[in-house]
């Protein structure tokens, strides 16, 4: 494989684990590719873009970058098309190609929780991480969704998104009253939010399997919550080394649906990486 450079964007990076599990999978491949990191916000993403060299193939994107990656790309996945959103972005002949590999990601870590299907799933909270994850959820098969926000009127994006993937959405509070039983919840609020143990401990009850996006801030009030009832909980590692495994794809091959060689040893490389073992 060609000497590349590669980088993941966002603002804060300082945390990110990309490179670690990034640059863990390269050298086990024996690829002469390089994985940094570099804060970049909004004001300053054209002209970092602009500056880079032809020996940069591509790039993660984190938030608050995920929209403008999209609007920059001449060409987009049907994950970044459906979502509005992407978080990788690679060099193609006519400009940048993005893709969206969350969604992804979220599948397969649930899979790895034992959920192959599912007939109801919650999104708790409203953000650009529950678009990934209704998608995912669509994936799966689910076709009712409920989403639990403290604003319900802040899920109008996921209702038209519903609607375009054939999810039907009901927008409920956080807060509210005792929710429905649904099989899986996924939890896109930011690490450290605090969730009133009352509310925390309702959803755990009614809610599944639990697969928390956060991966910085564990155990979270809902995963407490999730053990006290005794259900499955995990956070958002999973989904941070799937996704991670999809972009590695497109960065080789321009194919998240190309496999990578030997790729079974080359997640178990990357998880390693990213437990810190």
């Amino acid at each position: 494989m060609a000497s590349a450079a590669l980088e993941v964007w966002g603002d804060p990076i300082a945390h990110s684990l990309s490179p670690a599990m990034h640059s863990a999978a390269y050298a086990f491949l024996g690829w002469d590719w390089t994985y940094g990191r570099r804060r970049v916000d909004e004001s300053t993403f054209a002209t970092e873009l602009a500056s880079l060299d032809p020996r940069h193939r591509g790039l993660s994107l984190t938030m608050p970058l995920k929209h403008a990656a999209f609007d920059v790309a001449s060409e987009r996945d049907a994950h970044a098309t459906v979502t509005g959103a992407a978080n990788t972005l690679i060099r193609s002949g006519s400009g940048w190609r993005a893709f969206h590999t969350d969604a992804g990601g979220i599948v397969a870590a649930l899979r790895e929780q034992g959920v192959a299907d599912a007939g109801r799933a919650r999104i708790v909270g409203a953000g650009a991480t529950a678009s990934a994850a209704l998608v995912a959820l669509s994936e799966l098969g689910v076709r009712e969704v409920e989403v639990a926000a403290r604003r319900p009127d802040a899920a109008a994006g996921l209702v038209l998104l519903g609607e375009r993937i054939g999810v039907r959405i009901a927008a409920v509070p956080l807060s509210g009253d005792r929710p429905r039983t649904v099989d899986v919840t996924i939890a896109t609020l930011p690490g450290g939010v605090s969730v009133d143990p009352r509310t925390a401990d309702a959803l755990a009850e009614t809610g599944g399997v639990l697969m928390d996006v956060v991966y910085g801030h564990w155990p979270t009030d809902l995963a407490r919550a999730w053990e006290r009832v005794g259900q499955s909980a995990r956070g958002g590692e999973g989904m941070l080394l799937h996704q991670a495994v999809l972009q590695i794809r497109a960065f080789a091959t321009g194919d998240v649906e190309d496999p990578l060689p030997r790729e079974d040893e080359v997640v178990a490389v990357m998880r390693r990486a990213l437990v810190g073992d």
